[in-house]
């Protein structure tokens, strides 16, 4: 019984071992094939003349460029959306803002400022910029405005 087991198994490991193996004959003979059509383009290649040898690498080119410039593209979507949502959340915040200092009766009294006049105090980052300005068309009206 144990003999006749182990036998079984011995039969079915040899069996997939000689299924995998067909799989990667296949797989081999797959890229001996496609390896021998990219030689076989190369040779071509090499017995074309040079403006076909350059049309052919700017088609390459362009291929590669187009690709890319369509990553650029998603990746620049991507930002544009974060900064959309980034924009709300900070108008959201800055509404808050506003309604707390609108109404500081709502806060306790321990918790309400000691001057009316108190501004809140925006943390920065370490960045430093000197005339640099970046802004939305849309917003050019409230800029001028607030800078007037």
């Amino acid at each position: 019984p144990v003999l006749r087991l182990l036998e079984a198994q011995l039969q079915d490991q040899r069996r997939k071992h000689e299924e995998e193996m067909e799989a990667l004959r296949k797989e081999l003979n797959a890229m001996e094939k496609e390896l021998h059509e990219q030689q076989e383009t190369s040779l071509q290649a090499l017995q074309l003349s040079p403006e076909i040898q350059v049309e052919l690498g700017l088609q390459q080119e362009i291929i590669r460029l187009t690709s890319e410039n369509m990553d650029l593209k998603e990746s620049v979507e991507q930002l544009e959306k974060n900064e959309r949502k980034l924009k709300n959340q900070m108008r959201i915040y800055l509404n808050r803002v506003q309604d707390f200092e609108a109404s500081p009766n709502l806060l306790p009294a321990d918790r309400r400022p000691h001057n009316s006049n108190t501004q809140v105090a925006v943390p920065r980052k370490g960045k430093y910029f000197q005339g640099m300005l970046e802004y939305c068309k849309e917003d050019e009206p409230l800029l001028i405005r607030n800078l007037i």
